[in-house]
């Protein structure tokens, strides 16, 4: 007797991507062409639909490149002006210059639809700045009806709530602290970026000042925020780590190096403890009991506490100076790793690489 052919499996929902999203500069500089800029779609969506821009450091020049050597790298025959068009929408961490040029040199030539610019008020007063007809022809405004400019001012607003950015894409904005200057304080963000149908989601950090560093902590709200939902509903975070193992605390310019990373991430993993425990602090209603207080968490309680974590490191600082065939990504991640693996927190770590296509 013939059997009928086998039904195939079904694939469980956690295990499909979420997002796509591919490299377009991952460097800290001083490399202009390879700058922090990412692009990503809803997995379940075309690159034609519609992208969104993760910051701006590079654009269409170094894409046009990526484009030279990975023709398939959108999975189609585009050119990079043909998927600039369809970029949708721009979320700007901060505005230094490593997270913007791209955006502020390629705005001139935009193709398709009008785009957004998502950022906090302190970044967006910084872009009117440089749009001012000085530094740059003004071609971004804040009037939706205004359809004479490129480049449309959205507001961010940190309110612990999700802001739809795009169909079935939502993000939610934590301030985190990126150092000091003349002015004092200077401040970047960290996305949380969902996808509302599927509540999967991914986490996106513009640079870091270390809280062990910082005047007023902030990274720590970011970890608390996340702690509930790793690894289930969130299980890949892009973060930077500027500097190599034995970079001083004053050298830092409000940057993590390896010991100062992986100290953060040795505070995330306490927090998805406390929380595993009930003792988070989104979830506590009552003030702890003197027991609890007396039984801080020890390393061998956050073992394992990242597992199904990837960790993908971004914005390494290359010194041009060096080997060329030994990019500084190279010698800081395997020191991320050599620490994680000595807290056995658990997380894998990554190295985010220009022109890589990464499913989320």
């Amino acid at each position: 007797m013939t059997l009928p052919p086998a039904e195939p499996s079904p694939i469980h929902p956690l295990l499909m991507p979420t997002f796509d999203l591919v490299v377009i500069g991952s460097g800290g500089g001083p490399d202009e062409t390879n700058l922090s800029a990412y692009l990503f779609k809803p997995h379940d969506a075309a690159w034609q639909d519609g992208i969104i821009a993760l910051d701006a450091g590079s654009a269409q020049g170094a894409l046009s490149q990526l484009l030279y050597r990975n023709p398939l790298l959108f999975n189609s025959r585009y050119t990079a002006a043909e998927i600039y068009s369809f970029l949708r929408c721009y979320l700007i961490t901060h505005a230094h210059l490593d997270h913007i040029s791209g955006l502020v040199l390629s705005a001139g030539s935009f193709r398709g639809p009008r785009k957004r610019i998502y950022a906090t008020k302190e970044t967006l007063d910084d872009l009117e700045n440089i749009f001012s007809d000085r530094i740059w022809p003004n071609l971004a405004s804040w009037n939706e009806a205004d359809d004479n400019y490129k480049l449309l001012y959205s507001l961010l607003t940190v309110d612990n709530k999700y802001r739809n950015v795009y169909p079935n894409v939502s993000v939610r904005t934590i301030p985190i602290n990126h150092g000091q200057n003349d002015s004092g304080h200077y401040g970047s963000v960290a996305f949380f970026i969902r996808h509302d149908v599927r509540q999967q989601e991914f986490l996106f950090f513009g640079d870091v000042e270390p809280d062990a560093v910082a005047a007023t902590p902030q990274t720590i709200n970011v970890w608390r925020a996340a702690a509930p939902k790793i690894p289930l509903t969130l299980s890949a975070i892009f973060i930077e780590c500027s500097w190599p193992t034995g970079r001083s605390d004053d050298m830092l310019f409000g940057h993590l190096n390896p010991v100062h990373l992986v100290n953060e991430l040795g505070v995330l993993a306490t927090e998805v403890v406390r929380f595993r425990r009930g003792e988070h602090a989104s979830v506590r209603t009552r003030p702890m009991r003197k027991k609890q207080r007396k039984n801080p968490i020890s390393p061998d309680d956050i073992a394992g506490a990242l597992d199904g974590l990837r960790v993908y490191i971004m914005h390494c600082k290359d010194d041009l100076d060096s080997d060329p065939e030994k990019p500084m990504r190279d010698i800081i991640v395997p020191q991320v790793r050599a620490l994680v693996e000595q807290k056995r927190l658990g997380a894998e770590i990554i190295a985010v690489r220009q022109g890589l296509h990464i499913e989320i």
